[in-house]
């Protein structure tokens, strides 16, 4: 019989460790990892009683883990995203998916996404106020909106506009649902889930409806978008993805891949305002043809201002050693990205914001985990990591990003990703070409 050993934690009743977690989203962790070390237990709803880990050795032992020994935790995401969701599926059958989905996120076809990201986001940003400011995630979220309408959905005309008006109220709405338990009664429109359950009808429906007119209107590998490769694509052997799958695996690009980039990009906004010389430093790349201070200017951001909170994993094998610890079969264990991004024995003078710290360098990543890892690191990593770079390339090429010296944003939890309280503030003038100038200096001090 396997011996359990599993470090100390909160004792609190389970509840009181949910509204804790809630309302302290960001100090939680951090005070409970000076309480009690690098692991720690905790009990919350959704995942029980689980271990939160932050050292990268351990973590890497559990990204390493096979399905067979440690897998995606059963969580809410399945049930919002749907039962072919990635988020849904296990061992075999979520391997065979993602072996499907893999390759429209790379090689040639990024090159075919990155000309509509630059178009979404020159478009949007014709549209934003100089001189006076204005929060930026509504744009960021517009721009990686209709990117993912048009590169993964393959949408257009009527199609696109109703998927705009209606994905955006839906998202918000999962998103929340997602870090709650599931309730036992259905009040249909009455409750949350009921107009959850609505929208997603309504979008099944369209779904429908587009791959009707692709399949019409044939001339697939002609098309770069992912609907139209999940179309052509086949199993090993040799069977079609069905509707419901195809359906599901949308919903799930755009879910994590819509409101993670914008609300990653609205932070990128809120630091570079208060680093004078990060800033001045990428305006002058830019301006020569540059993209490596870009590139770890990016990675920064992401690692000291990471959107989601956790991975997590559920123990399949009889037991699970990380480190000291001996994790039991259906123990869920949580990998506390803020705590690992935010220690000094990982990243040196971990606090302060450094983008240098990654110029010339590659991430650990079992380090720097915005993504997770393993065999369910997200998908759409590239992809997201290419968008990034496209709108900061172009913000700098067309805007000057005035300095401010107003106090950080505070985080503000929109469910499962956590965004800056005021959205990303920005104030702006745009660039005349000819003269070139440089961003703009001010007295604003560099903050950490």
């Amino acid at each position: 019989m396997t011996t359990v050993t599993l470090p100390p934690g909160p004792t609190a009743p389970r509840f009181v460790q949910l509204v804790y977690a809630l309302t302290h989203k960001q100090r939680g962790m951090p005070q409970m990892r000076e309480r009690y070390g690098d692991a720690f237990t905790v009990n919350v709803p959704i995942f029980g009683h689980a271990l939160v880990i932050s050292d990268p050795a351990q973590v890497k032992q559990l990204f390493l883990a096979g399905p067979e020994v440690a897998d995606n935790h059963s969580n809410n995401l399945g049930r919002v995203l749907g039962p072919r969701s990635m988020f849904a599926l296990y061992g075999d059958e979520h391997r065979r998916q993602r072996k499907l989905l893999i390759p429209p996120f790379h090689g040639r076809r990024l090159a075919a996404y990155e000309r509509i990201v630059e178009e979404e986001t020159v478009r949007e940003m014709a549209s934003w106020p100089e001189g006076r400011p204005f929060a930026v995630m509504p744009s960021t979220m517009h721009i990686t909106l209709n990117v993912i309408l048009r590169a993964v959905f393959g949408a257009e005309g009527d199609e696109f506009d109703f998927l705009r008006a209606k994905l955006p109220t839906a998202v918000k709405l999962g998103s929340k649902l997602a870090v709650l338990p599931v309730p036992t009664w259905d009040l249909g429109r009455w409750s949350p889930w009921g107009r959850f359950r609505a929208m997603r009808r309504e979008y099944d429906a369209l779904i429908d409806r587009l791959i009707d007119r692709a399949e019409r209107e044939g001339s697939l590998d002609e098309r770069d978008d992912i609907l139209a490769l999940m179309l052509q694509s086949r199993y090993d052997d040799g069977s079609r993805m069905n509707r419901d799958e195809i359906a599901d695996q949308l919903l799930t690009l755009l879910t994590a891949g819509h409101e993670t980039t914008a609300t990653s990009l609205a932070w990128t906004v809120e630091r570079l305002r208060r680093h004078p010389a990060v800033l001045r430093e990428l305006v002058a790349e830019a301006d020569a043809g540059g993209s490596a201070l870009r590139e770890a200017t990016l990675l920064e951001v992401q690692r000291t201002r990471p959107v989601i909170d956790m991975v997590g994993r559920q123990v399949k094998a009889e037991s699970l050693q990380l480190g000291p610890w001996t994790v039991p079969k259906g123990r869920a264990v949580l990998v506390s990205i803020a705590m690992t991004h935010s220690s000094d024995s990982v990243f040196p003078n971990a606090r302060a914001f450094d983008p240098h710290r990654f110029v010339g360098a590659k991430p650990d990543l079992y380090q720097w985990i915005p993504f997770g890892g393993g065999t369910r690191r997200c998908l759409g990593a590239a992809f997201a990591t290419m968008e990034m770079n496209v709108f900061l390339r172009t913000l700098l090429r067309d805007f000057t990003l005035e300095l401010t010296d107003e106090p950080d944003e505070r985080w503000h939890s929109r469910g499962v990703a956590s965004a800056p309280a005021k959205g990303g503030i920005a104030v702006v003038r745009r660039r005349d070409a000819a003269a070139a100038p440089t961003a703009q200096t001010s007295t604003a001090g560099a903050r950490s």
